[in-house]
């Protein structure tokens, strides 16, 4: 995700901040960082933890290298209304802070720093960068799209999102430090979980009038939206089982393959496919094989979501998601893949 979050930055970044468009061959050192990185590591967890941090250490060089001047590119902007870019820069040196974290766990070999580590990248860092392009962006998609929807995204609702990742984040890592969290705080969280849950559902349906659902484009998007909501509702309730039951119920990792998967990874999804589309110079909608495509990669989540709640049956429900997930990311790049690095259709530059 990382990666996309490159992309992403120095593409619609300049735009935000009004400032001179970024040449890909900047972005070249940090990427290849991390890309050798990447496949170092891979290689180090399964065979040794030292190989696996020295990999490690190359990724988190590489996202340092990119965090900073994506960091100095909003510190040298004179746009008035930069709290998007300031929000991403504020995730991006969090997102820098966790791998060097997790690097430093690998190379002491420390399982709970590790999931200290994992538990802030994923709530602090790369949920919060898909809340703040996910506030800034889905409104400005649905009004292009649908000339009469407004771009509707008030700033309570990105302190909302944004407080309730980093709540999530802060109880995560006092839940791993500490030990199980007490029933006041567990019925809090739950109180809280609710509340942000119902008000995602609202918001979902504001975003998703009936008029934009019919362009599949924009349905993918509002989809990701949903499986935040529908994430909350299960971490709802699962603190509540946990709080009723004195820790011996929950829903296990539902609720996070519901945020991870669904949120996360469907918001990619979605959001990939309109920048390949528009910045390849081509109709910016989802054909027939996007959405086959797409359909696929939810069920994936689904199954994965019930081999969590139904664990007798969880590991073929979970080589079924494996192999759902795979079908969709792998067609979606050899669909998609092949237009990258081609002339636009349209004859523009880009």
């Amino acid at each position: 995700m990382p990666f996309f979050f490159a992309g992403f930055l120095f593409t619609a970044g300049p735009k935000w901040l009004r400032s001179p468009q970024v040449p890909a061959r900047r972005l070249l050192p940090g990427l290849l960082l991390m890309l050798g990185g990447w496949v170092v590591a891979l290689i180090g967890i399964h065979t040794a933890a030292q190989l696996a941090a020295a990999g490690l250490s190359l990724v988190a060089s590489g996202w340092t290298v990119l965090s900073v001047k994506f960091f100095s590119m909003v510190r040298q902007s004179q746009e008035s209304d930069r709290i998007h870019a300031r929000m991403a820069a504020t995730a991006c040196n969090l997102g820098v802070f966790t791998f060097w974290l997790a690097t430093a766990s690998l190379a002491i070999d420390s399982v709970l720093i590790l999931r200290i580590a994992v538990q802030m990248g994923l709530w602090g860092f790369i949920a919060v960068m898909f809340a703040v392009a996910s506030h800034r962006m889905i409104p400005f998609f649905g009004a292009s799209a649908v000339p009469f929807l407004d771009a509707w995204r008030p700033m309570w609702l990105l302190w909302a999102m944004l407080s309730m990742f980093y709540l999530e984040a802060a109880l995560s890592v006092a839940a791993l430090s500490v030990g199980p969290l007490p029933k006041v705080v567990q019925w809090s969280q739950a109180a809280l979980e609710s509340a942000f849950s119902l008000l995602l559902f609202a918001l979902a349906l504001r975003w998703s009038l009936v008029q934009s659902m019919k362009i599949r484009l924009l349905a993918m998007l509002h989809g990701g939206f949903v499986w935040l909501a529908i994430a909350f509702a299960l971490s709802a309730l699962s603190n509540t089982l946990l709080a009723l039951t004195a820790g011996e119920l929950s829903l296990g990792l539902a609720p996070l393959h519901a945020m991870a998967m669904g949120y996360l990874g469907t918001t990619m999804f979605a959001m990939t496919t309109r920048i390949s589309s528009g910045h390849g110079g081509r109709a910016v909608a989802a054909d027939d094989i996007a959405w086959i495509l797409y359909w696929i990669l939810q069920s994936a989540v689904v199954l994965r979501v019930l081999a969590a709640l139904w664990p007798t049956a969880g590991e073929p429900f979970t080589l079924l998601a494996i192999a759902a997930w795979s079908a969709a990311t792998v067609g979606w790049s050899v669909r998609y893949g092949r237009w990258f690095g081609r002339a636009r259709l349209d004859g523009r530059p880009g």
